[in-house]
């Protein structure tokens, strides 16, 4: 029978990031928050005129924005939750690509 010696492995040390990586990082995640923002900001302004032509009421203008915030507020923790279990770079793509494409299908 053989002995084996246990192998203890040093903790890896953690990678520093250079300014400019962690400028680059900061730029993607805030032009992403600037196209959910500006997403937003675009909605709410047309949301009157898109309520009027579809002969809607300001009670009917308020479960949209209710709809909408619900709708938010049920994707963040989801997608907190993938960003654990996944890559999260590969989700942000992801998001955003599935936000160009719903932009693109509501404008048509």
């Amino acid at each position: 029978m053989s002995t084996s010696t246990p192998t203890t492995s040093a903790p890896a040390e953690p990678r520093t990031y250079s300014h400019r990586e962690i400028m680059q990082v900061m730029t993607v995640l805030l032009a992403a928050l600037f196209t959910a923002t500006i997403s937003t900001t675009i909605v709410s302004t047309a949301l009157p005129t898109i309520m009027a032509e579809l002969g809607g009421n300001q009670r009917q203008y308020t479960w949209v924005i209710t709809a909408s915030l619900l709708a938010m507020t049920i994707a963040t923790p989801i997608w907190g939750k993938l960003s654990d279990l996944f890559d999260k770079k590969a989700l942000t793509q992801i998001a955003i690509a599935m936000f160009v494409v719903g932009s693109v299908a509501a404008g048509l």
